[in-house]
């Protein structure tokens, strides 16, 4: 039954392989040829400091305005990438698993290769290099931030327009989700900057882990509020509408009322905080660890308001079955092992500093409880 299945339904076709290859083509074309600055980005071990282009905001609007442009000219169908799902997933994957093997032997065969395990298992599945380039090409960069979070946001849409062509309609919990996923991506692609300050772009080989995540984990089970809310449609009452919005814009707030606070007090320590001096801990290595406003809460509450937002995203969905709530379920794990993976970096790196930092900031990532 598992093979008829895979047969007739997740088998990978041409015309999938087709859609994916001018997508990730395409998105490719965009990281090289649209306008963008070029920033420094964080220092690396050597002491050098890396190039890199950001053109996301450019190319976010770009590709959205192409596929408004193929679907209104009748070129593409709206339902396309819905129609297409177990087929693309299966591309991808495959494309990924490939896409791991040439990072491995792109760091393998580089004259000054980085120190790796010497196993084939680990360096394919962590990566043999930190950086991988083509030129000034990066390939973490562009996969961490170009098709699978505009493909995320795509297939939501496409969803949306297969039940609007089923019900003649699109129903609230399904716009609320579309909308508050869509506004996720377009913040971030406002703030891409952000992401060369990241553990991934910073410490993480990029190999099959990273590579997979980005191009097919991501954008293929983020879209599961969606799709459960395509195939269980329901309405929500106006409190309940108004409940999830406020929801939504409370976790929104404190995340990214979180990130800007940090970042403007990295460019100048002296801006006041929340109308007070910043408090700080400076480190006998240099950086300030800062302690009072959002970051005097807990130690990483821009985690708490992510999470914050994640769970309205499922919450959309009601409460009837638990595969909406995968994506909660995932996240939790993946930011409560992140911070703990992130405080014995720091503990290691600023020692009794950052014993001071904890007693002075207690709590992990949710104030108060965590």
């Amino acid at each position: 039954e598992l093979r008829e299945l895979f047969s007739h339904v997740a088998a990978p076709t041409w015309k999938a392989a087709a859609i994916y290859g001018g997508w990730f083509g395409f998105q490719a074309l965009l990281q090289v040829f649209a306008p963008g600055k070029w920033i420094k980005g964080a220092q690396l071990e050597d002491g050098s400091r890396l190039d890199y282009k950001m053109n996301g905001w450019f190319s976010w609007w770009a590709t959205l305005a192409t596929v408004v442009a193929l679907v209104a000219t009748g070129t593409l169908p709206a339902t396309l990438l819905y129609d297409e799902y177990a087929p693309l997933l299966t591309v991808v994957n495959l494309f990924s698993f490939a896409f791991a093997g040439y990072l491995y032997l792109h760091g393998k065969l580089r004259p000054a290769g980085e120190k790796t395990r010497g196993s084939f298992g680990y360096d394919y599945f962590m990566g043999t290099s930190l950086n991988p380039r083509i030129g000034r090409f990066d390939w973490k960069l562009f996969c961490e931030a170009r098709p699978g979070l505009i493909l995320w946001v795509l297939l939501n849409l496409s969803i949306a327009a297969k039940q609007y062509a089923e019900l003649g309609t699109i129903t609230t919990p399904m716009l609320l989700v579309c909308a508050f996923q869509f506004w996720y991506i377009l913040d971030y692609y406002w703030h891409e900057e952000a992401i060369l300050s990241t553990w991934d772009i910073r410490h993480e080989r990029f190999g099959f882990m990273l590579a997979w995540g980005d191009l097919a984990w991501l954008p293929f089970t983020y879209c599961f509020q969606a799709m459960y809310l395509l195939h269980h449609p329901y309405e929500l009452s106006l409190w309940g509408i108004m409940g999830l919005v406020t929801l939504n814009l409370v976790g929104y707030t404190i995340f990214r009322g979180a990130n800007i606070q940090k970042h403007r007090f990295r460019e100048d320590p002296e801006r006041p905080i929340f109308g007070k001096p910043a408090q700080f801990i400076k480190t006998e290595r240099g950086p300030l660890l800062l302690t009072s406003g959002w970051w005097g809460m807990a130690r990483h509450i821009n985690y708490f308001g992510d999470l914050i937002m994640a769970l309205t995203w499922c919450m959309c969905a009601g409460f009837d079955h638990v595969l909406p709530y995968f994506y909660i379920i995932y996240f939790t794990i993946l930011l409560v092992h992140r911070e703990r993976r992130d405080n014995a970096f720091c503990a290691a790196k600023y020692g009794k500093d950052w014993e001071a930092y904890q007693a002075k900031v207690p709590y992990r990532i949710v104030p108060y409880l965590y």
